[in-house]
This record gives C-alpha cells, structure tokens and sequence, in this order.
C-alpha cells in the first residue's frame, strides 16, 4: 500500500469531481464510498481513496491506493 500527499490550486469539490472522472470512469473502478471530503474506488485487486480539505488558502490531497500507484501518480500530476 501506497500514501501520497500533495497541494493544488484546485477546490475540493473539482478534486473530487475528477477523481471520479478518472477513477471511475477512466479506469472503470467502482465507488464505493464518496462524501463532501473523500471518494474511494475498488477494482481490479486493489483500491484507491483520494481527500481533499482545504488547509490555509490550498487544498490538501490525500491519496492512499493498492495495486493503482502509477496512475495515482498519473492523477496527482494532473492536478497538480
């Protein structure tokens, strides 16, 4: 299992917003979870969970996965 950190510029609500479009749409895993802060995503042996909360005038992304580490990477340069 992987955690990362990150800041971006984005909102928490567009983070979320594209974590959904590239999880779940793009990669075709399934939500399992998803709430004002957070979404999680199952699928192909393993998992992601991305949050977001904003922190000082930035938004703090959180990202844990099992199995997705390179397009987790992928996705953190996205939004970056």
């Amino acid at each position: 299992m992987a955690a990362y950190s990150m800041n971006t510029k984005l909102s928490p609500e567009e983070v979320l917003k594209k974590a959904k479009t590239y999880f779940g749409e793009g990669l075709g895993l399934e939500v399992t979870d998803q709430g004002p802060c957070c979404a999680s995503f199952l699928g192909g042996g393993g998992h992601v969970t991305v949050t977001a909360r904003t922190e000082e005038k930035r938004t703090v992304v959180d990202l844990e996965t099992r199995e997705w580490d390179y397009q987790v990477q992928h996705f953190m340069h996205a939004i970056a």
